[in-house]
């Protein structure tokens, strides 16, 4: 090769940078979740005598799941309305002689005192006997069964989980670039294991602060439609799409120079090579998204990149998106 061939401008196609209508699109992971759940834990220890539940099963609201031996409240709740039945008649009678002025004021008022204790303490004993009885708190699904009848438990025992799967939620995170791209009311999709078919949730709430390690925002979705496939903790590939940026610059990928410290692009200004720094954002299959360092009207290189030298001579190849 001559002289002349070595100092002769090197052809390359280039590409005219030009304002686009141009909509992201991200993919996060996100978990399917049951709108109500709890695990079902015993309010007082005692031995289960009635275990009135299958797994797997729907229950209602308030229908029994579990009963405690309850012998020792009832024997004492006889034994207190026994007595208050006692204290009754004896305030009644005390109350006619007061009347005509056979016992004092303070006779009277402690015989009325012992009725209101016994109530008081009958109460009680109520309240301990609601505790023997384990409802359901809301209508589900009932998971596996943790204990047996006749099984000593106590608060800190699981008997059963129960899932409110009727109407499911999703939640994911999206990085915290995005957040002021997601709003309330705005539609995903999602896919999960199991189903060829995407499915749709709508936002309805949003964390209300980033998550400090991941600098990312939880967000969560109503899932629209039933799917008897689709189960709580099941993992979801979610897409989102955000409203479309009608500016956007956009080149072909090839364009692009990796640095060991960001990017670079090649413009073609007055014949000669400019080596420009720049900043990118998401990407399609062809195309990159310039968010810095270019503007519209630059035309950039995308061919020879490896062969082109700073302020080095080039002439146009060939355009690859000419105007129309």
């Amino acid at each position: 090769m001559g002289a002349g061939d070595k100092n002769k401008p090197l052809k390359v196609d280039l590409f005219i940078v030009r304002p686009a209508a141009y909509a992201e699109t991200i993919e996060v992971p996100g978990t399917i979740v049951a709108s109500e759940s709890v695990e079902i834990h015993p309010e007082v220890a005692g031995r289960i005598v009635q275990l009135p539940i299958e797994e797997g099963k729907y229950v209602t609201k308030g229908s029994l799941l579990a009963k405690l031996n309850d012998a020792d409240l009832v024997a004492q709740l006889n034994k207190l309305e026994i007595q208050l039945q006692l204290a009754q008649q004896t305030e009644k009678r005390q109350a006619q002689l007061l009347k005509i002025q056979g016992i004092s004021q303070q006779d009277y008022d402690i015989s009325l005192l012992q009725v209101n204790s016994l109530k008081a303490d009958i109460g009680i004993i109520r309240t301990s006997l609601e505790k023997t009885e384990i409802r359901a708190p809301f209508n589900g699904k009932l998971g596996l069964r943790n204990i047996s009848n006749g099984a000593y438990v106590n608060p800190a025992t699981v008997i059963a989980v129960v899932n409110q799967t009727d109407q499911l939620k999703l939640d994911f995170s999206i990085p915290e670039k995005y957040i002021g791209k997601i709003r309330n009311g705005q539609t995903v999709r999602f896919r999960f294991e199991g189903s060829s078919d995407s499915m749709m949730a709508r936002i309805v709430a949003t964390e209300s602060r980033v998550t400090e390690n991941s600098r990312s925002l939880q967000v969560r979705a109503r899932v629209e439609g039933n799917n008897p496939s689709l189960l709580p903790g099941s993992f979801a590939k979610v897409s989102i799409g955000f409203d479309p940026d009608p500016n956007a610059l956009l080149i072909p990928t090839q364009a692009i120079l990796p640095q060991a410290r960001g990017k670079k692009v090649i413009l073609f200004k007055g014949g000669v090579a400019v080596f420009t720094d720049i900043k990118t954002g998401s990407r399609t299959a062809d195309r990159v998204q310039i968010t810095e360092g270019l503007a519209a009207g630059d035309t950039v290189v995308t061919t020879g990149l490896l062969s082109v030298r700073p302020d080095a001579p080039i002439t146009i190849g060939k355009i690859l998106n000419p105007q129309p």
